[in-house]
């Protein structure tokens, strides 16, 4: 059992946090190393001059964050780094924190709502083949045509039998990146990328190579240098306003990297969930280069996060494979939730979420603007989060634990990178997770921060 314990006059309010965050420093820095077996709950507290319950809380927190284990009859544990990626926002939201951790459309009594009334629709309304059919082709063809409609709309123009009806963007990249890419081979992403991806690629048995990128996204060299040098087979880009830095990629510069994806034969992964919400967006990477890529549009964070549905729409030589992989993968999407999607997309109610979105949005960014002022980094109107460069010498993962500590969760830029070249401490920060004065309350803690530099405030002032 390890003898180390953190100073009690260290510690601060709300006390079950502050211990939470002094074990997990010591847990960064090795010196609380993967096996160490920590202290009993009572003991703990006793020696701190802390409740039993407090604690309690401290460890639960702990293994919500998959940084310790409790074995039953053994004590509890600290878990060995690396097993498993960690992920950028919070497992659970915890009654005492500001969440601005997690990626979320805003949502309001509109949005329940709406759900609700749709599953009202639904028990009146529900095909039998939704209900009863196990095959996919008795259920997803009036589906896939709603959807071809749809994508039409935005310039994408694809067959309906081409198009994979997922359960969520998860689901849609994993099947695309099966149905390009081999175990075995190189797929690229962009240095800042979506926080499964790094994850994904492990499991899937696929080498991720981060590319360089500036404010507008990948660099069309850096991109044509890596598939000289590696053999790529795909680029996973999202060149509108969901990448982390929030940022909408330039019409030229999609055309540059459909240019060097041409001369190298590579597929392209377009993750574009955001999709219409966005105004003014350049033409899709799909309507550009029909042939090559894989466009992802999904709607959990454009309408309501039950809406788990995404679609993948796939060039004729790639969607058989997209189309088996998602059958072994996932079989088919949940059939009364498309029933609802393709029920709102036919009847406004989507067009009617995505508008109200918007709006919500441009007032949190002018919030943010106002609290922030001047210190955002990158965004979009439409962007759901904020990127923040941290001050040199501001290490981020310090950063996010006395955020934490003061009652405010970020996200970490860590869980975004896919090659640390390049590397600048950053956050991402959520804007559409809470209500507009708790948003408030957290932007200004971070603004705070920000403020008072490196050297953070002794206990108990």
């Amino acid at each position: 059992m390890t003898n180390w314990l953190p100073d009690p006059a260290a510690l601060t309010r709300p006390a079950y946090l502050s211990l939470a965050e002094h074990i997990a420093r010591a847990i960064e820095a090795g010196t609380l190393p993967a096996g160490a077996r920590l202290p009993p709950h009572r003991r703990l507290a006793d020696d701190l001059g802390l409740s039993v319950q407090t604690v309690s809380r401290a460890y639960e927190d702990l293994i919500r964050r998959d940084l310790i284990a409790g074995e039953i009859g053994r004590g509890t544990f600290v878990r060995q780094k690396g097993g498993e990626a960690r992920q950028p926002y919070l497992p659970e939201r915890s009654g005492e924190l500001i969440d601005l951790s997690i990626l979320k459309p805003v949502c309001d009594t509109l949005h329940l709502d709406k759900i609700r009334a749709a599953f009202t629709w639904l028990g009146e309304t529900l095909p039998a083949s939704s209900a009863l059919s196990f095959r996919p082709n008795m259920v997803m063809p009036r589906h896939r045509a709603v959807a071809a409609g749809w994508l039409a709309e935005v310039g994408i123009e694809v067959p309906a039998h081409n198009i994979s009806i997922t359960n969520g963007a998860s689901s849609a990249i994993t099947a695309a990146l099966m149905g390009v890419a081999p175990v075995g081979s190189t797929i690229a992403a962009e240095a800042l990328t979506h926080h499964t991806l790094m994850p994904l690629c492990g499991y899937l048995g696929l080498h991720l190579e981060g590319v360089a990128m500036d404010r507008d996204g990948m660099l069309p060299a850096a991109l044509d240098e890596a598939a000289r040098r590696t053999g790529l087979r795909a680029v996973f880009l999202q060149p509108n306003v969901i990448n982390p830095l929030g940022v909408q990629m330039p019409a030229d510069r999609r055309a540059e990297l459909v240019a060097v994806a041409r001369r190298h034969d590579l597929a392209i992964i377009e993750n574009d969930i955001l999709n219409r919400m966005v105004e003014d967006a350049p033409p899709t990477l799909a309507a550009l280069a029909p042939e090559r890529v894989l466009y992802i549009h999904g709607f959990t964070k454009i309408t309501v996060p039950a809406l788990r549905v995404a679609y993948l729409a796939a060039p004729d030589r790639f969607a058989t494979a997209v189309a088996n992989r998602h059958l072994v993968s996932s079989w088919m999407a949940t059939p009364p939730i498309v029933e609802i999607l393709s029920h709102w997309l036919t009847d406004g109610t989507a067009a009617e979420l995505i508008a109200w979105q918007r709006l919500r949005l441009a007032e949190r960014h002018a919030l943010a603007e106002q609290v922030l002022a001047g210190r955002i980094s990158s965004t979009h109107p439409q962007a759901l989060h904020l990127w923040l460069r941290l001050p040199e010498g501001r290490a981020e993962e310090e950063f996010v634990a006395e955020a934490r500590l003061r009652g405010v969760a970020v996200a970490a830029g860590s869980a975004f990178r896919a090659t640390d070249r390049g590397k600048r401490d950053s956050v991402r920060i959520a804007l559409g997770s809470t209500d507009l004065e708790e948003l408030r309350q957290g932007l200004s803690i971070v603004g705070s921060m920000l403020e008072e530099g490196a050297e953070a405030p002794l206990p108990g002032i």
